[in-house]
């Protein structure tokens, strides 16, 4: 539990706000985000719209000689920086080791598909160091461990694995709207470095297909094996420096959902209309967790779904109407 307890603490915070009514599951996801992760956020990758629109400043009490001695510019401070991710919650020092720090991706739709991942496959977990490679800046890293302060200094602060969750909502501005706070491996199906290879395995077959190219069943064994190899997104996700060219491609990789990895979708009717959910795999429920849920939620129901690709998921629901019975 404790190794995303920054998470359980947002959500809570976030059910808070909502029988406060302080935000609706209509409100913008930025906007619900600012308000429940207050002083616990070290990266905001929409630095401008937090202040201008929801008056949250990031910076706010930290000297701007050190934010200048670190590399960040003046026109960082307040900017859109368009890197991955949306948010990063503060580290912590737990029986002399780190943990939290999570990722929070937001991904928001008026239908009732999930939005592309556009910058990085969804996985359960993620280091700085693989994030600032996949971003092709070091931006992200360099504004966390500021805020991060003096937890920056332990030795594996970079390469630490950082629990990956996504805020989706669908269906964002009607009756049917969803909103849950989901753990990355109700996406990480199958193990990344796998996904990868196959991918590539994929794109070879069906050019050797458009191009009627036969070949053997043993060539194709050793394509197989070579392209096994080819698992590192922060190493395809380099610039790359080819002789003679004038450029240095690099390789993005995207992501769509499969309705079945989508838990707003009818693969998974027990997530209401109208609802707010945290969704974890099995694997990371405690009683301990249940608890301090029940403690200070006592209105969220907590039931089990079956992911067709990945097992058990651990449901809990709110439902902001519930508060009015």
């Amino acid at each position: 539990m404790y190794e995303f307890i920054d998470v359980i603490e947002f959500f809570i915070r976030v059910i808070e706000n909502l029988k406060k009514g302080v935000i609706t599951l209509h409100s913008p996801l930025e906007e619900v985000v600012l308000k429940a992760g207050g002083g616990n956020l070290a990266y905001i990758d929409n630095r401008r719209d937090a202040k201008q629109k929801y008056g949250y400043d990031f910076w706010k009490g930290l000297n701007r000689a050190l934010l200048k001695a670190e590399g960040i510019e003046e026109r960082l401070l307040y900017s859109q920086s368009g890197q991955f991710p949306d948010f990063l919650f503060k580290s912590r020092i737990h029986e002399n080791q780190l943990t939290c720090g999570s990722l929070l991706e937001l991904k928001d739709s008026k239908g009732g598909s999930i939005a592309s991942f556009n910058s990085t496959l969804p996985t359960k977990d993620k280091n700085l160091k693989e994030i600032d490679i996949v971003n092709g800046s070091s931006l992200v890293s360099r504004v966390t461990s500021i805020k991060d302060g003096q937890f920056a200094k332990v030795e594996n602060y970079y390469t630490y694995q950082r629990r990956c969750f996504y805020f989706i909502r669908t269906y964002r501005e009607d009756n049917r709207v969803k909103a849950s706070l989901v753990d990355g491996s109700f996406f990480e199906t199958v193990p990344k470095d796998h996904l990868i290879y196959q991918m590539f395995l994929n794109i070879l077959q069906a050019h050797l297909k458009k191009k009627d190219i036969k070949v053997s069943a043993e060539t194709l064994r050793q394509f197989q094996e070579v392209l096994s190899h080819v698992t590192d997104q922060t190493i395809i996700a380099s610039s790359q420096t080819i002789e003679k060219a004038s450029v240095k491609p690099r390789l993005r990789i995207m992501a769509e959902v499969h309705s079945e990895g989508n838990p707003h979708s009818s693969s998974y009717p027990e997530i209401l209309e109208g609802s707010f959910n945290l969704i974890i795999q099995k694997a990371l429920f405690t009683k301990e967790l249940q608890g301090e849920l029940h403690r200070q939620i006592p209105q969220a129901e907590k039931f089990t779904i079956h992911h067709k690709r990945n097992g058990e998921h651990i449901v809990f629901q709110f439902k902001p109407e519930a508060k009015l019975g």
